[in-house]
């Protein structure tokens, strides 16, 4: 597949590509996506304190998975074509951009639409900054490296709840956003000076039909989730005209991709069966990622009444895991297969759901951080595997946007996990306060008071207790679905090909 001639057009450049400093480039740019995560996952309770909308709290993050999941295909094209620097350059500065309105915002909207930009522009950074390491580095390097870039998961999720609640408490939560200007900068600087490309001139043929078919399927499928069972009924006609204009899209983009030459999702791709299982598994366990994510710090602090900085910590083993796991992926794919160790991945992703399925409030944080540890080494076994498969498996000029539709399928998980776990605590709230008869007195509005000290505080006993109560039982839902997912993700990987070994 011309692989050593396209890794010598790197390391023979007239302009020598300088790999370690790539490297670190790099991992800057992934750790400043990465510890984005961490960081406004500990600081929301505070932000929907202060700006309130608890019915909005999902949509902070719906907003900003949805344009990555809707870009990160166009971005990985894009880098086939004009090269993977000037379009990672093009997704920080929009990052940026959408980071610093971010930390402007005065309202619940304002903040949604700025989590708009900021993934727009976070579409270009996870997949093109992997597959840089799969330009610049042979077969046989890509396994160790790919453990390096799972190590700025660690390093992020060290101090990305550290950095978090400390901003979240003694300066402000807008701090958390205007973190990554400088860190986005110096990415920029290190792609400048260190990366070189030599990239064969073509028309560029960009399908920006496509592009549009799958925004308005992914739009209009999370308002669904968002919304249903919520502000709209699900058989309600704005429910009803969505799910058909969102089956639509899907199937006119599935027709139009296979018909155009140059199509945003080559579908024979999804030929080879690894990728395939790959693609699919990395759908469920986006949604597990993300449940976790998104829902364990407001477990932590409006259930459990901790800090900030504490629930941040429940989050930080999963980021400590994932790269010790991604590590020993590295290694234990040369030896046992990418299947074996996906098999062992998909175990401790189940192991580590039942750990939330069984949480309490009167539980130690200690075990919630230790059933995120095991996602966290689910999460590290598979996608490691799963990335350096696809990457040796298609050559330069595909492998963009291979490695692209891999966390794309990652990214519309967690999207849709926003939406859909979102939408199951909202409807399951609801559904508790009518079930108490409280529905005239508390409303979706009424937990923003669980995560806030001084407003709990404020709360009569009887008032706390019903608000907890009911809070924990929404959660504790949320958490058997994510269990579904996780057992999910352990019958896809089983059907990954039992001969292929990893020959990289």
């Amino acid at each position: 597949m011309g692989e050593g001639k396209e890794f010598l057009a790197y390391s023979q450049n007239s302009k020598i590509t300088k790999r370690p400093y790539v490297l670190a480039t790099v991992m800057l740019a992934m750790f400043m996506a990465a510890i984005e995560a961490t960081i406004v996952a500990t600081a929301m309770p505070a932000i929907v304190a202060e700006l309130e909308d608890f019915s909005l709290y999902s949509w902070v993050f719906s907003s900003y998975l949805l344009m990555n999941a809707v870009t990160v295909l166009l971005y990985g094209k894009l880098s086939d074509i004009f090269g993977r620097k000037p379009v990672l350059t093009v997704g920080i500065v929009i990052f940026l951009i959408g980071s610093i309105l971010c930390g402007l915002a005065s309202s619940m909207e304002w903040l949604i639409f700025a989590r708009f930009v900021q993934g727009f522009g976070a579409g270009a950074v996870m997949p093109i900054a992997s597959t840089i390491i799969g330009d610049i580095y042979t077969k046989e390097e890509r396994a160790k490296i790919q453990g390096y870039l799972s190590s700025v998961w660690g390093i992020s999720a060290i101090m990305g709840p550290a950095i978090g609640g400390l901003l979240v408490e003694f300066v402000s939560w807008r701090f958390v956003f205007w973190l990554n200007v400088p860190l986005g900068i110096l990415a920029i600087i290190g792609l400048y000076l260190f990366l070189h490309e030599e990239i064969e001139k073509s028309k560029p043929k960009i399908d920006y039909v496509g592009a549009f078919l799958l925004t308005l399927f992914v739009t209009t499928f999370m308002f669904i989730l968002v919304e249903g069972g919520g502000r709209w009924d699900w058989l309600s006609g704005p429910i009803v005209s969505l799910a058909l204009l969102s089956l639509l899209s899907l199937v006119i983009f599935v027709f139009y991709e296979r018909k155009v030459d140059d199509p945003m999702m080559p579908f024979e791709l999804w030929r080879e069966r690894s990728i395939l299982i790959a693609n699919l598994t990395s759908l469920t366990t986006g949604i597990i990622l993300i449940g976790l994510s998104t829902f364990l710090p407001t477990f932590v602090q409006g259930v459990m009444e901790e800090k900030p900085i504490i629930a941040g910590l429940t989050l930080t083993t999963m980021s400590i895991g994932w790269p010790i796991a991604a590590t020993i992926s590295g290694k234990a794919i040369l030896s046992i297969g990418f299947r074996t160790t996906s098999i062992l991945g998909g175990v401790s992703l189940i192991l580590g759901s039942i750990v939330f399925t069984i949480l309490s409030g009167s539980d130690s944080p200690l075990l919630a951080a230790f059933g995120s540890f095991l996602i966290g080494i689910g999460m590290g076994l598979t996608t490691t595997a799963f990335i350096v498969s696809i990457q040796s498996t298609v050559p330069w000029n595909t492998r963009g946007v291979a490695t692209a539709t891999n966390m794309f399928m990652r990214n519309v998980g967690s999207t849709v996990g926003a939406a859909l776990l979102g939408g199951i605590l909202n409807s399951q709230l609801l559904a508790f306060y009518s079930s108490k008869g409280v529905e005239g007195e508390m409303n979706l509005d009424s937990t923003t008071m669980l995560l806030d000290d001084q407003q709990r505080n404020e709360l009569t006993v009887q008032a706390r207790s019903l608000l907890q109560e009911g809070l924990e039982i929404a959660l504790n839902d949320v958490y058997w679905v994510v269990f579904g997912f996780a057992v999910l993700s352990f019958l896809f990987i089983l059907l990954l090909p039992k001969k292929q070994k990893a020959d990289v």
